[in-house]
């Protein structure tokens, strides 16, 4: 017979427990919060399919009588939108990645090892995460600024860096914790040394903490407007929030190409999602079978 996870069995005894009054309450819940969480984006979905401007439309309907393409081909074609995804993707990439390279092995140094100002760091880089995000444009400008790297990718990259490495550092040292050393004394008994039983142990089993740190990091440069505006300057090095925000201009907003827009750029990060759902899944499932 083929197992069940323990979320599948905890879910299932507890609907069998419920009357049936109570289940249909439970579902009528569930759908009308689903429906206020999808009206949003299906009322951007009807702007983009808009032949003009209408944001202030009061019809419901969510594909218009007139609707069209011409808003997404003139997003694609009249803009330089692909430039902008380009330079989005290739600094969001290269932050997640350097992200979550420096710190899973900060991590592992803070979880293994102790060392003289092991505490006082760890609470330091607690510290610089209650600091506003908008207290550190300045200082940060003035740095790019002193390093030559305005108007750079490598700028905006280690801008991003910087600011996400802390936090990632936390959430992987924490997971490292509850991974047992004796696995790792195992390995290194068998002729490995501690870098390839890092290598070879912990970063599988640490999957889908890594994940979850590689979607933060991507996330949060993806999503970021406001250093991306005093980092870049030139429109050629536009992300795609600088360049929507283009498209809002003083006495007329181009609505239905923002809103075509703002759903193409969804496109990267579902994709994302689904891709890394699994190793998201195996570190809630872990452990819930026995034999």
């Amino acid at each position: 017979m083929k197992q069940q996870s323990f979320s599948e069995w905890f879910f299932k005894s507890r609907l069998q427990q419920r009357s049936p009054f109570e289940l249909m309450l439970i579902h009528g819940v569930l759908i009308i919060t689903c429906i206020i969480a999808l009206y949003p984006a299906l009322r951007v979905l009807t702007i983009s399919l808009r032949p003009g401007d209408r944001a202030l439309s009061t019809t419901l309907e969510i594909i218009p009588p007139d609707a069209t393409l011409k808003n997404y081909t003139a997003v694609l074609v009249d803009k330089e939108f692909l430039r902008w995804l380009w330079n989005s993707l290739v600094i969001t990439m290269s932050t997640a990645i350097i992200g979550v390279v420096l710190a899973s092995t900060s991590a592992y140094a803070f979880s293994r090892w102790q060392f003289p100002g092991r505490t006082a760091g760890l609470i330091f880089l607690l510290t610089t995460q209650m600091i506003p995000g908008v207290m550190l444009l300045v200082p940060i400008y003035i740095l790019a600024a002193k390093l030559d790297i305005i108007n750079t990718w490598v700028g905006l990259v280690v801008t991003y860096s910087v600011t996400s490495i802390p936090f990632s550092i936390w959430i992987l040292k924490g997971y490292y914790d509850t991974i047992p050393e004796e696995l790792e004394h195992a390995a290194m008994i068998d002729g490995t040394s501690q870098l390839g039983a890092f290598y070879r142990i912990i970063l599988p089993l640490a999957s889908p903490a890594l994940s979850i740190v590689f979607l933060f990091n991507f996330m949060s440069a993806w999503n970021d407007f406001v250093l991306a505006r005093v980092i870049l300057q030139k429109e050629a090095m536009y992300t795609w929030p600088l360049g929507l925000f283009r498209m809002m201009q003083q006495f007329q907003t181009q609505w239905g190409m923002f809103s075509a827009g703002s759903l193409m750029v969804t496109i990267p990060v579902m994709t994302l999602f689904l891709a890394s759902s699994k190793y998201l899944v195996s570190g809630l499932t872990l452990g819930g079978t026995k034999e």
